[in-house]
C-alpha cells in the first residue's frame, strides 16, 4: 500500500459518455436507463451481497473499509453522510469509531433494508437514519454535514461529476469527502491475475453462490470503466474539492481518495 497525493499515471478517460448514452461495464446504454439497470443488478445481489464481497476481494475489502474508517476522523459532534451506502459497514465502523448521527443512504431500497436489518440487530439503529437517496441529487440543505463518504459507489452512478458536486455542496465549510473504491492495478505483476480472477472466476463465483453471473460480469466491468486514481483526482477537483489525495490500496486494486470543502 502506498500513499501519494502525487502519483504520475497518465490520465485515463472518464468513463463519462457524452451526448445520451453512457457505460454500463462494457455496454453503451442510453443514460435514462443506466439508473434502472444498476438498480436491477442489486437488487439481484442484495441478498448474497456481503458473502460476495469476501469472495470479490478474498476478504481484503473488510481491511480496505477499517482502513477508510479511521481516515474519517470520527467525532461524537460530526454528521456522517454515507452515500451508497447499502448493507451499512461504512456507516456501522463509523458509529463504532465515535462518530455522530449518520445517515444511511442508497438508490437501492433492498440494499437498504439489509442494512437496516443488521444495524437492528447490532444495537445502533437508533443512531442511524435510513434513507433512499439518488447520489446525484442530495435531498439535503448546503453545508449540512461533516463528512460524506462512497464506498464502493461510486464507479455504479451514472453522472459522477454531479455526485462529487453534491457531496461538495451539502459539506459544511470544513467538511471532507472520502471514496473507496476499485481503481487502476499499478503493479504489473498483479494485472493478469487480477484479470484472470474478475473475468473467469468471478462470474462463476456470482453464479454459484448467488444465482447470477451477469451482474457480477457487470461488476468486474465497471471497474474496468471507472476513471484511473490521478483522473479521480482531477474530477474532484474539478468539483470544487480541494487538498484532494489519494492513497493506493494493495497495489492500486482499490484507492482512498479524500479533498476537503473549505
Amino acid at each position: 500500500m502506498t500513499d501519494s497525493a502525487e502519483h504520475n499515471v497518465p490520465p485515463f478517460p472518464s468513463s463519462e459518455q457524452t451526448g445520451d448514452t453512457t457505460d454500463f461495464g462494457y455496454r453503451n446504454v442510453p443514460r435514462n436507463q443506466k439508473k434502472t439497470m444498476v438498480r436491477e443488478v442489486f437488487e439481484s445481489v442484495a441478498g448474497k451481497y456481503d458473502i460476495m464481497n469476501d469472495v470479490m476481494s478474498l476478504g481484503i475489502h473488510r481491511v480496505w473499509k477499517r482502513i477508510f474508517v479511521g481516515m474519517l476522523g470520527a467525532r461524537p459532534n460530526m454528521k456522517l453522510l454515507d452515500l451508497a451506502g447499502g448493507t451499512g459497514d461504512i456507516t456501522f465502523g463509523w458509529l463504532r469509531a465515535g462518530g455522530g448521527p449518520a445517515i444511511l443512504s442508497d438508490i437501492n431500497s433492498a440494499m437498504l433494508s439489509v442494512g437496516r436489518d443488521r444495524a437492528i440487530k447490532a444495537g445502533l439503529i437508533g443512531q442511524i437514519e435510513v434513507c433512499v437517496v439518488d447520489a446525484e441529487a442530495i435531498p439535503l440543505p448546503d453545508c449540512s454535514v461533516d463528512r460524506v463518504t462512497i464506498a464502493f459507489g461510486l464507479r455504479n452512478c451514472t453522472d459522477k461529476d454531479a455526485v462529487l458536486r453534491e457531496a461538495r455542496r451539502v459539506l459544511k465549510p470544513g467538511g471532507r469527502f472520502f471514496c473507496l473504491e476499485f481503481s487502476r492495478v499499478e503493479i504489473a505483476a498483479l494485472s493478469p491475475v487480477y484479470d484472470t480472477w474478475s473475468f473467469k472466476v468471478l462470474p462463476k463465483m456470482g453464479q454459484l453462490i448467488a444465482k447470477d453471473a451477469e451482474s457480477y460480469q457487470y461488476l468486474a466491468e465497471s471497474i474496468r470503466m471507472f476513471p484511473d486514481q490521478e483522473t479521480l483526482a482531477q474530477m474532484m477537483r474539478d468539483a470544487g474539492l480541494e487538498r484532494v489525495q489519494y492513497r493506493n490500496l494493495s497495489g492500486g486494486i482499490a484507492a482512498i481518495h479524500s479533498g476537503w470543502r473549505l
